[in-house]
């Protein structure tokens, strides 16, 4: 077995404490408007983020920086573009935790310059490239580590829409089987993005994003 392989497993499994529960990253705007109701709704909100956040940004960001990429200058452009603050403060809380756990767990001297960085107050520290760096000095090949962290966000997610639309737990796994689909073509997509692409997102999912902080009642951080 390649070594990276039950590293990558740990990074990844949902029961990482890294506090991806309490976020829904904007779906829950629409279910709140009614747009997303069901396991269909759901499955055209969830295949729209991939394509969309987890291509435009966080995938984006990931394979800059295994291409070699400056940490701290990514980090800047992240907290530059990521702009509902939710969001952008859920990358910080769920990337300030896999920094923690990656020091205590998967010690590396690159992750401890990125850790030392976001200490100073000279990088916030994000959660794609946490992982990033993470996944870098484990081994773990870019396209390897892209689909991993997709799927990971893709489930978090998925499980977190069970319980909020709600939706039956057989209906969560229809999902993330088509959503396998979909993270494949995502990684693929990344492969061929340029700078340039870096951060074009739906403004109507940024806008539904930024209205679930003036939401009247919630379940989720973001």
């Amino acid at each position: 077995m390649t070594n990276y392989q039950l590293a990558l497993q740990q990074l990844t499994d949902s029961a990482l404490p890294t506090g991806a529960f309490a976020h829904s990253l904007g779906f829950e705007s629409y279910v709140d408007a009614g747009v997303v109701s069901d396991e269909g709704s759901f499955g055209v909100w969830l295949g729209a983020f991939i394509g969309q956040q987890l291509s435009y940004s966080d995938g984006l960001a990931i394979r800059f920086l295994y291409e070699g990429a400056d940490v701290g200058e990514l980090d800047e452009l992240l907290s530059a573009q990521l702009l509902p603050r939710q969001v952008r403060e859920a990358s910080l809380k769920m990337g300030g935790r896999l920094l923690e756990i990656g020091t205590e767990v998967f010690p590396s001297a690159e992750l401890g310059l990125y850790r030392d960085l976001v200490t100073r107050g000279r990088a916030a520290g994000h959660q794609p490239l946490a992982f990033a760096v993470v996944a870098r000095s484990l081994g773990v090949p870019l396209p390897e580590a892209l689909a991993a962290y997709l799927f990971a966000t893709v489930t978090s997610l998925t499980q977190n829409a069970v319980r909020a639309i709600p939706l039956g737990q057989n209906a969560g796994q229809r999902l993330l089987r088509k959503a396998a689909d979909d993270v494949g073509a995502a990684v693929e997509r990344i492969a061929h993005l340029t700078p340039d692409d870096f951060g074009a997102l739906s403004p109507g999912l940024e806008i539904s994003q930024m209205r679930h902080e003036r939401q009247r009642a919630r379940m989720f951080m973001s």
